[in-house]
């Protein structure tokens, strides 16, 4: 699920669920004694307290994690934390006493049924299973039949949650395949369209996107739709030299000191340029921040180390590489190891460290991606790498 629509259904998922845990206790220990049964109204435990104090301080909990952009985790910690309470709160009030069990809140059944908005299966058995074995082991404990008329309620709603969330699966990865398709062919389009100005540019932006990729995946940080943002970035990371005039982009020579300043604007343009179209803007950074120093010494904002955004590192270090394992008409291509080593003697001072160290990793995929890329004929080229980096 996208991260700005996993927090909105999260958002929504609990304001509801608090709506109805607490407005099922209020009526049913309060309104319903009082204006139906005409009873006295009481508290459903002695140790009621615990269920609602743990779940005031779930708040707490789940703030922190959106606060530190972990939504996704908030529906986890928060399911563990009310089902861990509920069972505790049931054993505390029913053991070793003579009252017949009786507990639940329509709540749970709120939380089958919700399942399928999350599209997530690993959730999807989670609480399914975990609802179960919380009625299994209540009923084991205090040794009561009770249980089985709610586990199988909680089963039969399971296995109608599980078709609902199969076919909103299914409906959303069409969709989600489709609009994969439509931008993938839009960015092949203004890559083939750039290519006309910069001959350069399309070989060289789908090898790099294809290296940062590879270096991505092996950091572990980037979800699906992270990896699918990030690829388009990287093939758009040139886009801002449309901006740059002719006469300077192809020059055979030596760029002066004003034609280079024009040469730095091209992050910032490109960056400008994209910045509200969806499936891209999430990683902006990548063609804003790519030509960035770890050291500092970079452009076009001059950031140093980790102000550098992650995804512009590692684009940095997959720029590089494939610039040094490319021909130009001024030099021929260094091998993969020369430019291995180069990199590795950046660590630090032009490269993220850190970075550099889970490259040692990725670098024989590399190699062989170097390898078997259908390399076209780059030696007549004007583009000179020296443009970026004299």
């Amino acid at each position: 699920m996208i991260p700005h629509e996993e927090q909105r259904t999260v958002k929504w998922f609990l304001i509801s669920f608090y709506i109805i845990l607490f407005g099922y206790d209020i009526f049913y220990y309060y309104l319903l004694p009082i204006y139906i049964s005409h009873e006295e109204p009481g508290l459903p435990s002695n140790y009621w307290y615990i269920n609602y104090i743990v779940l005031l301080l779930l708040i707490l909990v789940m703030l922190y994690i959106s606060r530190i952009n972990k939504q996704f985790l908030i529906k986890y910690v928060f399911f563990i934390g009310y089902l861990i309470t509920a069972f505790t709160v049931d054993i505390l009030t029913y053991y070793g006493t003579v009252d017949e069990y009786f507990s639940g809140n329509v709540v749970e059944v709120f939380l089958i049924l919700s399942l399928p908005l999350f599209l997530n299966t690993r959730y999807f058995w989670l609480v399914s299973l975990g609802v179960t074995v919380k009625y299994l082991l209540t009923g084991i404990i205090l040794q009561t039949s009770y249980v089985i008329l709610p586990i199988i309620l909680f089963l039969i709603l399971s296995i109608m949650s599980y078709f609902l969330l199969s076919r909103f699966q299914g409906y959303v990865k069409a969709i989600s395949d489709s609009y994969d398709n439509q931008l993938q062919g839009i960015v092949k389009g203004v890559i083939a369209t750039l290519e006309l100005k910069d001959p350069y540019t399309r070989g060289h932006s789908e090898r790099v996107a294809n290296y940062a990729l590879m270096l991505g995946q092996e950091i572990g940080k980037l979800s699906k739709e992270e990896q699918n943002s990030f690829y388009y970035a990287c093939l758009l990371q040139d886009i801002g030299k449309v901006h740059i005039p002719d006469s300077i982009l192809m020059k055979p020579g030596k760029l002066t000191k004003e034609e280079f300043e024009i040469i730095k604007l091209h992050p910032v343009v490109g960056a400008d340029a994209v910045k509200n179209v969806d499936g891209i803007k999430d990683s902006i950074c990548v063609i804003q921040s790519h030509h960035e120093r770890w050291d500092g010494n970079g452009y076009p904002n001059k950031l140093k180390g980790n102000q550098i955004p992650l995804l512009a590192r590692v684009t940095a270090i997959a720029d590089a590489f494939d610039a040094m394992t490319s021909s130009r008409s001024y030099r021929a291509a260094l091998s993969v190891e020369e430019a291995y080593q180069r990199i590795i003697e950046g660590m630090g001072s032009q490269f993220d460290p850190m970075l550099a160290e889970e490259f040692k990793k990725v670098f024989p995929a590399w190699v062989k991606f170097h390898q078997k890329y259908p390399w076209q004929d780059e030696m007549n080229t004007k583009r000179r790498w020296t443009h970026e980096n004299p």
